[in-house]
């Protein structure tokens, strides 16, 4: 049986031992593994391969975090370990795994041909990036995370892994028993009843679809990269910190990080009305000293992600102004290079900011000249995609930029379900703060072991296809009905997506407001009740986009629930996230009252919050983090173990 048919469409059923959904490196990664162990019942099921986050994405410097490989500066697995958990919330088998795998997975992407930069003895140099209290980081430029997804794919076809492109998934299927199989909708096919839908009939999934940034509005993710964490909630699989995400300046044409040079190069920020009138300077407003202006400016380069720590006294109100300017007052806000900020004064700007110009060579000239002498790359990639900082102002905004939550995996992970297992941003690895960098670490570690998991104990062929379509009939059934009632001779699919969309970065961002929230919720639990009579398309070329929002609908209404969930906790403000209370202080006395907030002390950070989707509802529930394993290292019994199963249990 190579088909099944449901509502009218003929549903080819692929069988695989594995599918990897995603396009990214730590998708790649999955898939090389997996071959490299033995199992070559594979596919690779994509969107584009081309339109990946970490294909497409970037900074001044992007980093990689591991283990420090050079020097005399003293480092050890479990030193790296315990840095990972230092960000709060953080299981430690899990920091263990990426402590302990951190070398061995960059070495692999150095021998792929990734460039990162040795001293002439071949030392892996570092340097120390946020969060870190050793030289771990390291890059290979602006585009790293880039440059490990075209050697990981290199090793791929090299492999001749199927890449089945073209293909979104809308529906996971599952049982009790654990996942088995997928449903896909054929993006190139859609006005096909014989070839709109695909069914991957599979004993694994490993799911790499990155974070959910189609939630947003406001983000420095790639255009295309949406997340599908969504209808993994509803097939079942449990969430974890969702409440924890990453939010900091970014341009929204082209999308990308402020951070950096761009910042250290002091520019002016500049708000105008929606018309592009009224331009005014408006930090000015807020800091009567402006040297301590200035200052702040330029600690974003270092202190990009927003942090509710340093939002009463430091650089993180600036990202606040900003909000302030464009969610409140509905004004436009930019980056001006073009000309230097009011009573820019280098002999009154801090210690810091002075000496890093004065070595930089880069007191003198105008915010383009000081960041073309400091980082040349960073003017080129603006001017490259068609916007020239000497004579253009940047737009603006406080952009998400990472989840710090997500699917909930053990250490090998593996989610709750059987056979599904999350890596890459689409786990949940990561706590309250993480080092700059370690999110890439983490993708290739998660990745590589899933694989070793899969190799060792899931490795059996897929069920017969007609078992497959007899147990997943019902499902597909119900994933496929959606469309047929949406098309219409309307569309109120844009204006409800862009709204949706818009509402979240201003409630459910970096600034948050359990009042408004709440309203936010039952507003999108209400659209998720009535989705088929409400949301209506023109045609069948909105498919995609239509499944898109409905995932996009579950994963707001979840996310922005568990935050209520923390709020009704007692959480506080903590992290990337401003949260109002009434009795709390205001970080500046000209800002609103929706700005008052009490700092968290900490004692949450060993706790983490959990979630389960439910026939539209949710069910929270609180643990504590599973502490940093205490393994037997004796050598012989460490190998006896090795010999019998490689430890991988």
């Amino acid at each position: 049986m190579d088909h099944i048919d449901i509502h009218g469409q003929r549903i080819q059923i692929i069988s695989k031992n594995t599918v990897i959904v995603g396009a990214g490196a730590a998708a790649l990664n999955a898939a090389d593994r997996l071959v490299s162990y033995g199992v070559g019942d594979i596919a690779i099921v994509c969107e584009d391969l081309s339109v990946s986050t970490s294909r497409n994405t970037g900074s001044d410097k992007q980093t990689y975090y591991k283990l420090s490989l050079a020097g005399e500066e003293g480092d050890s697995v479990a030193a790296l370990a315990k840095t990972l958990m230092d960000g709060q919330c953080v299981d430690g088998d899990i920091a263990l795994a990426e402590a302990a795998n951190s070398a061995p997975c960059f070495l692999r992407l150095c021998e792929l041909g990734v460039p990162f930069p040795v001293n002439r003895y071949g030392e892996y140099i570092g340097y120390k990036t946020d969060h870190d209290p050793r030289r771990r980081a390291t890059s290979a430029g602006p585009l790293t995370s880039k440059l490990m997804t075209e050697a990981l794919e290199t090793a791929v076809r090299q492999k001749n892994i199927p890449i089945y492109q073209g293909k979104q998934v809308v529906s996971i299927l599952a049982d009790g028993e654990g996942v088995y199989g997928l449903l896909c909708l054929n993006l190139n096919r859609l006005d096909s009843a014989d070839g709109r839908f695909t069914a991957f009939n599979c004993e694994n999934v490993i799911y790499a679809t990155g974070g959910p940034a189609g939630i947003y509005a406001d983000s420095v993710y790639p255009i295309d990269q949406f997340g599908a964490t969504g209808i993994a909630l509803e097939a079942g699989v449990k969430g974890k910190n969702l409440t924890e995400w990453q939010y900091g300046l970014a341009s929204l044409k082209p999308r990308w990080n402020v951070s950096g040079t761009y910042m250290q190069a002091i520019p002016r920020f500049v708000s105008t009305n929606g018309d592009g009138g009224d331009e005014r300077e408006f930090l000015t407003e807020y800091f009567p000293d402006k040297g301590e202006m200035h200052t702040s400016v330029f600690l974003k380069g270092y202190e990009w992600p927003f942090d509710a720590r340093r939002a009463a006294s430091g650089s993180s109100l600036i990202d606040m102004l900003v909000y302030n300017e464009r969610c409140i007052k509905n004004r436009r806000v930019y980056l001006d290079f073009t000309r230097n900020p009011d009573g820019l004064d280098f002999s009154r700007i801090g210690p810091e900011a002075s000496d890093y110009l004065k070595h930089g060579g880069a007191l003198f000239g105008k915010p383009v000249d000081r960041l073309i002498h400091m980082n040349e790359p960073a003017y080129a990639h603006y001017r490259d995609g068609g916007v020239d900082l000497r004579q253009t102002l940047l737009e603006i905004a406080v952009c998400a930029q990472h989840n710090n939550g997500g699917l909930s995996v053990d250490c090998w992970w593996q989610t709750n379900m059987p056979g599904f297992f999350a890596v890459g941003e689409a786990s949940a690895t990561h706590g309250v703060y993480r080092p700059g960098g370690s999110a890439l670490n983490a993708g290739q570690v998660g990745s590589l072991r899933a694989a070793q998991y899969i190799a060792h104990h899931r490795s059996q062929p897929p069920r017969d296809p007609g078992i497959f379509a007899a147990a997943a009939g019902e499902r597909i059934a119900k994933a496929v009905s959606i469309h047929i009632q949406t098309v219409s001779d309307d569309n109120t699919l844009d204006a409800l997506m862009e709204g949706a969309q818009r509402h979240m970065s201003r409630s459910g961002a970096a600034i948050r407001d359990s009042r408004q929230i709440s309203q936010l919720v039952r507003d999108i639990k209400e659209l998720l009740d009535g989705f088929e009579e409400r949301v209506k398309i023109n045609g069948l070329h909105k498919l995609g986009e239509l499944y898109r929002f409905y995932d996009i609908l579950l994963c707001q209404y979840v996310y922005l629930s568990a935050m209520l969930d923390y709020v009704e906790n007692g959480g506080k403000s903590r992290g990337s996230a401003l949260y109002y209370d009434r009795t709390g202080e205001k970080p500046h006395p000209l800002l609103g009252e929706m700005f008052r907030f009490d700092s968290d002390d900490g004692s949450r950070g060993g706790m983490v919050q959990e979630v389960m989707y439910d026939n539209g509802r949710c069910h929270f529930s609180w643990r504590r983090i599973r502490e940093l394993p205490a393994e037997d290292d004796f050598f012989e019994n460490v190998w006896k173990r090795y010999r019998e199963n490689k430890n991988i249990e």
